[in-house]
């Protein structure tokens, strides 16, 4: 077990949750854990590095196992109400919270384990193989911190108006476009600024794009066409990569709603609003009917899935202790190029 704390705020409270078919008890030895001047959240690191199974458990700062998916507020607002100390906000500017999933510049494909018990941040399996986004010139694994804003969900049964194509069954993905590098299971804040519609595979599969409020350009970034003023190239550099990351796998430029275009922050915090209501529909089903998520939790009183803290202890025991990371494939630093 390896423990690293991180910034940002906590919820008390435990999910279990399982997917759609698509696509010990901890001993704190001083030896396994790793501080950083962030507070409030902790990941407890379980498994080997680089291996499949690799987990990241989040935990609130009073030891209590959650579910990044379920158990963290979208809002940064709501978090006062969880004990948070509450934050400062400008007038009418909504703040959410976002889980890291994958740093800027790595290129293991880490996720949200939607079909797993607390939904551990997991390195995603095909085909039995670890998954890592190749490296297209110029880019070197993926450009910005990515990851999920929590209590969300784009449901799979919804065909969405805009893009008369249904959700992926995953959290929203978000691209922060800041200059610090975050770490996988890290709670950062941070502000809308626009959105890209990706249709993969015939689903919707919306990018937020947005900053870390801490970010020093943060107060300069208000909109997607600020984005365009003081990051010139990075929305291009961004649809390219969604175009092309798949390419090396041997299959064909992903495409888009909207011919490519980002549409504004107020367009992609009405579609954030919309995956939040379809959670809350989610974790408030009182039947669940063959693989569809199973949402078990120990706050939302009124849902009728819940479990205990010790039910909750009883999945991290019986994950693999922690070890030294497995080394990474050669092709993993492979550059490729294709030309436009």
């Amino acid at each position: 077990m390896r423990l690293v704390i991180h910034t940002a705020t906590w919820f008390s409270a435990t999910f279990f949750s399982a997917q759609y078919s698509r696509k010990s008890t901890p001993i704190f030895s001083a030896t396994y854990i790793h501080f950083r001047k962030m507070a409030h959240y902790l990941t407890e690191l379980r498994g080997r590095p680089n291996s499949t199974d690799y987990r990241v458990y989040l935990k609130s700062s009073d030891g209590k196992y959650i579910s990044p998916f379920h158990d963290i507020p979208l809002y940064v607002s709501d978090e006062q109400e969880c004990g948070v100390p509450p934050k400062k906000l400008k007038t009418n500017e909504i703040w959410f919270n976002m889980v890291v999933e994958v740093p800027r510049w790595s290129n293991a494909k880490m996720e949200i384990a939607t079909k797993e018990p607390l939904n551990p941040i997991k390195q995603d399996v095909k085909k039995g193989k670890l998954r890592y986004v190749a490296n297209i010139f110029p880019h070197k694994g993926y450009i910005w911190n990515y990851g999920a804003l929590p209590q969300t969900w784009e449901d799979p049964s919804h065909t969405d108006k805009e893009t008369m194509c249904c959700g992926d069954n995953d959290p929203i993905d978000v691209c922060e476009i800041g200059s610090k590098v975050c770490v996988t299971g890290q709670v950062i804040q941070v502000k809308v600024l626009g959105i890209l519609a990706l249709i993969d595979e015939g689903e919707t599969d919306w990018k937020v794009i947005a900053i870390n409020i801490e970010d020093p350009d943060a107060s300069s970034l208000n909109n997607i066409e600020d984005v365009r003023k003081i990051k010139p190239g990075h929305l291009e550099a961004t649809v390219d990569w969604f175009k092309k990351y798949k390419v090396p796998d041997g299959k064909p430029e992903n495409q888009f709603a909207f011919n490519g275009k980002f549409k504004d922050k107020d367009f992609a915090i009405e579609v954030i609003k919309s995956t939040h209501s379809f959670w809350k529909a989610l974790v408030m089903r009182t039947k669940m009917k063959g693989d569809e998520i199973v949402c078990q939790n120990t706050s939302l009183c009124e849902s009728p899935f819940k479990c205990s803290d010790a039910e909750a202890s009883t999945v991290v025991e019986a994950a693999a202790e922690y070890g030294e990371p497995l080394p990474v494939p050669s092709e993993v630093d492979k550059w490729h190029f294709f030309t436009k």
